[in-house]
């Protein structure tokens, strides 16, 4: 086993290493496009660059949480549509609403957190970066692990949430089927997703950094999700002496562990039995820890202080912050591996730019069809009046024709009407004021594709 003493220790979560962070104006950037009844498209939220774990574990919206805050949130009048993205790296709301100050709001409202503590770490994009960042998150160009593609699973989850919650309407479905498409265009157009290093393997490189090999460790694997899953992966690669997975879901944990020759045991079994492992793995959805610092400590005395390396990577935490200080453990968190990763990505840098190319190219496509469907209850109006003049006139020459006036005459007066009707409004612009008649000559000309001569 090599020296523990030349491994780089975990960094003690909240040790105000964001200090140095700027603050992050939450106050939109552009003017954003007013949508149907006043409404505006824009996206906030925290992330790992932003916002400390300390910070993101406090605002984390566990799965069964989602449904109701939705609700919630919508159901106030001032919200139309919402969904909300909660990760481990970041927490953001997409939304289309009247006021979104009043968002920033109800969200430190909803868990619990001062405003004023929650505004260091905000981002806010309203309509265009809006859009440009929802494509990013799911094509993997703003994840820890760039080109990362568990991303895009869990924005579909989000967007499925919003669906059954009755949050998502035509306009952020359509965002988030446009992201899938970008991510897809992306990930298939570029070198994004090349040799992707994961939090798992980053784990597991950590982890042969402390004990030489995996080849002769016990390890346990706290949880049976997606992140777990490929944990389990990573590490079985390296023919573990071992591999148990502890689970509420005994089954469940069965199910994964059968596939690497490993065993599953109950979640409440895991304490009684942690001295056994040199590697622990959680990645749960628990909203308090489920490893105190005392349980660590007996583990340690009775392994007679041999080490215990330990990941973990939910949010909120797993495991209690007061077990970094331990000497005889090697407690690595999500913002701890992120360092790691970043070595990792040297090789997909060159892929960047063109992965933003294809990014911006959709966002002007979204764009144009976002101000096609704002202008729809105009037209809408425009057409119906149109429709009105129509019939009016229709029932005028159809009572000159039943009065027997001669169909020529009828049609002639019939095109005359109409036409004065429809022209009255644009004339009637044109006698507007000088500077007004300027601006309504310039719209007119282009709307008809006139080429007078102002002679």
């Amino acid at each position: 086993m090599q020296s523990p003493c030349h491994i780089p220790r975990a960094r003690a979560v909240g040790s105000g290493c964001y200090n140095r962070l700027p603050r992050a104006d939450i106050r939109d950037r552009e003017t954003p496009l007013t949508l149907s009844d006043g409404m505006v498209l824009f996206t906030f939220g925290i992330n790992h660059r932003t916002a400390p774990l300390t910070v993101r574990e406090q605002l984390a919206f566990h799965a069964g949480e989602l449904r109701q805050a939705l609700r919630d949130l919508t159901g106030g009048g001032n919200v139309q549509e919402a969904a909300i993205l909660s990760t481990c790296n970041r927490i953001e709301l997409y939304c289309q609403a009247g006021e979104p100050r009043a968002v920033v709001g109800w969200l430190a409202q909803n868990r619990r957190v001062p405003l004023r503590e929650l505004e260091p770490y905000l981002y806010t994009h309203p309509e265009r970066e809006a859009v440009r960042h929802a494509f990013r998150v799911a094509s993997g160009l703003d994840s820890m692990v760039l080109g990362e593609p568990q991303i895009l699973g869990q924005m579909k989850e989000a967007a499925r949430a919003a669906r059954e919650a009755g949050a998502l309407g035509t306009m952020l479905e359509q965002l988030f089927q446009q992201s899938f498409s970008v991510a897809k265009d992306v990930r298939s157009g570029t070198a994004i997703g090349a040799s992707v290093v994961s939090m798992a393997a980053a784990s597991v490189r950590l982890a042969e950094r402390v004990f030489g090999s995996v080849a002769e460790q016990n390890v346990l694997f706290i949880g049976a999700g997606e992140m777990i899953g490929l944990c389990v992966t990573h590490f079985a690669a390296r023919h573990p002496k071992r591999i148990v997975i502890a689970n509420r879901s005994v089954d469940r944990g069965r199910k994964m562990a059968e596939k690497y020759g490993g065993t599953a045991i109950r979640l409440d079994d895991a304490a009684r039995r942690f001295a056994e492992f040199d590697i622990v793995v959680s990645c749960t959805a628990s909203q308090l820890p489920i490893i105190g610092l005392g349980l660590v400590e007996r583990a340690i005395r009775a392994r007679r202080h041999r080490p215990i390396f330990m990941v973990d990577l939910a949010v909120p935490r797993d495991v209690e912050r007061e077990v970094a200080r331990l000497d005889d453990v090697f407690l690595y968190t999500v913002d701890d591996l992120g360092e790691i990763v970043q070595s990792g990505q040297t090789s997909r840098q060159s892929a960047v730019s063109e992965a933003e190319a294809i990014v911006d190219r959709r966002v002007d496509d979204f764009l144009q069809w976002l101000r096609t469907r704002a202008s729809v209850p105009l037209i809408r109006v425009l057409r119906d009046n149109a429709e009105r003049v129509r019939q009016g006139e229709m029932e005028h020459a159809l009572k000159l024709l039943s009065r027997g006036e001669p169909p020529e005459a009828v049609l002639e007066q019939l095109s005359h009407r109409l036409t004065n009707k429809y022209l009255h409004g644009p004339t009637q612009a044109l006698s507007q004021s000088e500077g007004e008649r300027g601006e309504a000559r310039a719209l007119l000309t282009k709307l008809f594709n006139l080429h007078h001569n102002p002679d």
